[in-house]
């Protein structure tokens, strides 16, 4: 197989479990390839805010031995056009098309975050900001969220399931959750994509009227009833989205589907899972998140050794 020339799905790994396999060796040893990435810069954009993903990103740049730039478009930078053929005589000053090639110029990776806007389903699935850098950028475009992925949030997930779970074929549970604000779906639709290549007894719940994009969930079981969901889990990962089929919208606050120890008891003594930030007592209780099964930083953690592992395959792959 060629050498990865983006990274912006699961797809665009040759298998996301020897990916894992690695992440799970750059833990063991943090500063074991160091030398690669000297003398090359990775950039960072962001289009969004961010936490874990800066700095996790950052610090497995720093263990590979690149020099790092960090830039926020929300207030740093020009705002950026990507249509083509436009007249650019509104707000937006610096098209892509420029944009990319100069920071091609001076980073040897370009690492992206962009939400999804929840407002033009069209626009967001063809992950404009993305697709429109890496059409011109002359270096490897790296996914730290878009507006339908989160891949490297799925190799986290995968290796903390893979650090903590013994059971050969285990029932995988993700459950949606109340929210308040209007959420995207890019966290599900990885998971999915990780479940994709693995052997697992996996089981998508959430209420009627919040399925997810059908080409993405394909065969995977759908069950609307949380509580029979539920029965025999092993490991349960709670995540909101707003509703696809009417794009962005919140049909229902209630804390019916809040996760709660009374429900968690209804599982095979499951470990807890959740990307954070997570609003505490509205998507999951005190109780869960506090638990001993809850793998929440653990996840976090583990965010930095999955990004390593994606930069360690460009670096070493060419």
């Amino acid at each position: 197989m060629s050498p990865m020339k983006n990274f912006i799905t699961l797809n665009d790994l040759a298998s996301p479990i020897k990916t894992i396999q690695l992440a799970k060796s750059c833990k063991k040893d943090p500063f074991g390839h160091v030398h690669l990435g000297q003398r090359k810069t990775i950039g960072l954009l962001f289009f969004n805010p961010s936490l874990r993903t800066r700095l996790s990103t950052q610090k497995a740049a720093k263990n590979l031995g690149l020099d790092v730039m960090v830039m926020n478009f929300s207030n740093e930078a020009w705002a950026i056009e990507y249509e083509n053929e436009t007249i650019m005589s509104g707000l937006r000053s610096e098209h892509t098309k420029e944009a990319a090639q100069v920071v091609s110029q001076y980073c040897d990776f370009i690492a992206i975050r962009a939400f999804a806007s929840l407002t033009d389903q069209k626009r967001d699935e063809e992950e404009v900001v993305l697709r429109k850098f890496a059409a011109f950028a002359s270096v490897p475009i790296i996914n730290m969220e878009s507006a339908t992925a989160h891949p490297l949030q799925a190799l986290a997930d995968g290796l903390t399931i893979e650090e903590q779970v013994t059971i050969k074929q285990p029932k995988i549970v993700l459950s949606w959750a109340p929210h308040p604000k209007a959420l995207p779906h890019a966290v599900a639709n990885s998971f999915i994509g990780l479940m994709n290549h693995t052997k697992a007894d996996f089981v998508i719940t959430h209420p009627e009227g919040y399925d997810l994009n059908h080409a993405i969930v394909g065969n995977h079981k759908v069950e609307y009833n949380q509580e029979k969901a539920l029965e025999g889990a092993d490991v349960v990962y709670v995540k909101n989205w707003c509703s696809y089929t009417d794009y962005g919208a919140i049909l229902r606050t209630d804390n019916k589907w809040m996760m709660t120890r009374e429900k968690m008891k209804q599982t095979n003594d499951a470990f807890f899972m959740h990307c954070l930030p997570i609003r505490r007592n509205v998507v999951a209780s005190d109780g869960v998140l506090d638990h001993a099964k809850s793998l929440v930083i653990e996840q976090a953690n583990n965010r930095t050794f999955a990004a390593q592992a994606v930069l360690q395959e460009f670096l070493t792959n060419g």
